[in-house]
């Protein structure tokens, strides 16, 4: 059967271009022809579908900054480095962001902390979630010039929206008291409604010292810690060569 121009013309008016051009190809070639009408139909349609996710996702990937494209499935479980590949993958279905709980991850440096929050953070993106990746330091400094902008509240209230933030280098050096207010700032407008990823090099045991004003510390601690995922990771850094025990060298990003 003979497609009109006009219709594909008309699909692409309809903003359908993923169709339109499923639709021409399925005219220039004749094995097609073999298919029935709700065949070929569902053939566009899924092909439109393929086509609007796979440009959410890249949308979304963009808008979260992740600091390095880490997937799950590039994630190294060998060696004794605290990663269980059965807890990692069950939090890469993302229930726990569906959930609003948070995931810390600690562990030393290079130890692979911001390879996999970014990782579980690309996950998310992929099942429909926002992400955004902070490092803490930087974000302390945003939020204390948008004090002097006038900036404060409409900054707290973007970050409040997405879905999964990600705070890398928590509590990197201790918190003064006003830092720690802004922190605690950031963590209510999410508590209990979206969810959160630290990683530090801090046990998690030392976060209250670290954040100073044992008051401030003892509600920061209770809107993150409250129902909280943790991953602890140990071992050598996988920035360093390790071909002797048979793993690749890994890129500078795993941190």
């Amino acid at each position: 059967m003979m497609i009109d121009t006009k219709t594909i013309e008309g699909l692409y008016a309809l903003k359908l271009p993923a169709m339109a051009a499923a639709l021409a190809d399925q005219r220039d070639q004749a094995a097609y022809g073999a298919l029935s009408f709700e065949q070929r139909l569902g053939l566009l349609v899924d092909k439109e579908l393929t086509e609007r996710e796979d440009r959410r996702v890249g949308r979304y990937l963009r808008a979260a900054k992740l600091r390095t494209t880490a997937v799950v499935e590039d994630i190294d479980f060998r060696g004794q480095r605290g990663l269980d590949k059965a807890v990692v993958l069950g939090l890469s279905e993302a229930g726990w962001v569906k959930a609003h709980n948070n995931l810390t991850i600690v562990g030393p440096t290079g130890a692979g902390k911001t390879f996999v929050a970014c990782a579980l953070a690309n996950a998310a993106v992929r099942r429909g979630h926002t992400a955004l990746y902070l490092r803490a330091p930087r974000m302390l400094d945003e939020l204390a010039i948008a004090h002097v902008d006038g900036r404060f509240s409409r900054l707290l209230a973007s970050w409040a929206r997405i879905d999964v933030l990600v705070i890398d280098d928590f509590l990197l050096r201790p918190l003064s008291s006003d830092q720690a207010a802004d922190t605690l700032e950031v963590i209510e407008d999410r508590s209990g409604l979206r969810s959160t990823i630290l990683t530090s090099q801090l046990p998690v045991a030392m976060w209250h010292d670290a954040l100073g004003e044992p008051t401030l510390a003892d509600a920061v601690l209770d809107r993150v810690l409250q129902g909280a995922q943790r991953i602890e990771l140990e071992g050598e850094s996988m920035r360093t060569p390790t071909t002797a025990r048979g793993r690749a060298k890994t890129p500078p990003s795993h941190d």
